[in-house]
């Protein structure tokens, strides 16, 4: 039988960070415990996903749990949302069963023994990424970064949509310095005019566009972005609870199809104030992202063309030593049993 093709979602990642990685490495189970309550009940953990999204209101209504129960499963919520690297590692280390990352990330995370699959895809944000500026800042283009400082994360989204921005326009890479930081630590440096440009996504753009201080000088359309959001299981679990994993996916599919048609609903799902609220402008930046990004669906054979792509053009650029196999770690939810 086959699944409904749900509605692709552009919720940002939720992934881990390094400091709930070792929280998870503190507190780990193995798949012999991955069962609690009743004795027929498997847990599918999950990091905890914030105050925003499908999953915040998913864990706050139990409509997630709800839906998990109808194929035997439940969520343990653990660590926290962060970058794909330190969840793949989790994940690997059989710590972590579910984690969201982009195909970047994903690729330079492959190239390690990888212990995990990519099961559903959501097209390129084509509005909420790009190369991000400083109003006011003398950048008016690509070409301008020639010589000047950019903040990416080595090895995912922003290392890739700099090197793709500036392959397109025709630039040596080596004409533009890569200052190699976490995303969590660059608003900072950003701000204070350390780094000339930073190449983000939403997930950290939304507040900076929001402040009315920044601009893309370049987007994910104008760049030609293939970086596409995709969620991870770990292979085990999937190969033990196949129907756990589509229970996830069908869910995903009717939640998405609600944060699109209402976005705000899906903002500050735990609190409206505080550091992680979305508030004033940035709550309307975060509405319009949401609303023109994609949509969450299986893997097709035209995603794996464009995965196969980024993971040439990683190669290329000597990001990985090697092409990645990226279509050897993928999974066809549809088939699922």
């Amino acid at each position: 039988m086959n699944l409904p093709r749900p509605l692709r979602t552009a919720a940002a990642p939720a992934l881990l960070t390094a400091t709930a990685l070792l929280a998870l490495t503190a507190c780990g189970s193995s798949e012999a415990d991955s069962r609690s309550g009743a004795a027929d009940t498997v847990e599918i953990r999950i990091p905890d996903p914030g105050n925003s999204g499908v999953l915040a209101l998913g864990k706050k209504d139990g409509s997630l749990d709800r839906a998990l129960a109808e194929a035997g499963a439940k969520v343990r919520w653990t660590g926290s949302a962060g970058p794909f690297a330190p969840a793949a590692q989790a994940m690997n280390a059989d710590q972590l069963d579910i984690a969201t990352g982009s195909i970047t990330s994903g690729i330079t995370s492959l190239a390690q023994r990888p212990g995990f699959k990519f099961f559903t895809a959501v097209a390129p944000d084509a509005a909420g990424e790009g190369i991000l500026v400083r109003n006011g800042s003398g950048i008016g283009s690509v070409a301008d970064l020639v010589g000047k400082k950019v903040a990416v994360n080595q090895g995912g989204t922003g290392e890739y949509l700099l090197l793709k921005a500036l392959d397109k326009a025709g630039i040596p890479a080596g004409k533009v310095e890569r200052v190699y930081l976490r995303p969590d630590q660059t608003a900072a440096v950003f701000n204070a005019g350390k780094v000339d440009a930073w190449a983000v996504w939403a997930t950290y753009a939304v507040a900076e566009i929001g402040s009315g201080k920044a601009h893309f000088v370049a987007d994910g359309a104008a760049i030609g972005s293939d970086n596409y959001s995709l969620n991870a299981v770990r292979t085990g679990f999937a190969e033990q609870h196949p129907g756990v994993v589509r229970a996830l996916y069908r869910y995903l599919h009717d939640a998405a199809a609600k944060e699109k048609q209402d976005p705000a609903a899906y903002l500050n799902v735990f609190t409206d104030v505080g550091p992680t609220a979305v508030t004033g402008r940035a709550k309307e930046v975060q509405t319009a992202f949401t609303r023109k990004g994609g949509t969450v669906d299986p893997i097709g054979p035209e995603d794996i063309e464009r995965f196969e792509d980024v993971a040439g053009f990683y190669a290329e650029q000597k990001v990985t030593p090697d092409q990645v196999d990226v279509a050897a770690h993928l999974l066809d939810i549809e088939k699922l049993k």
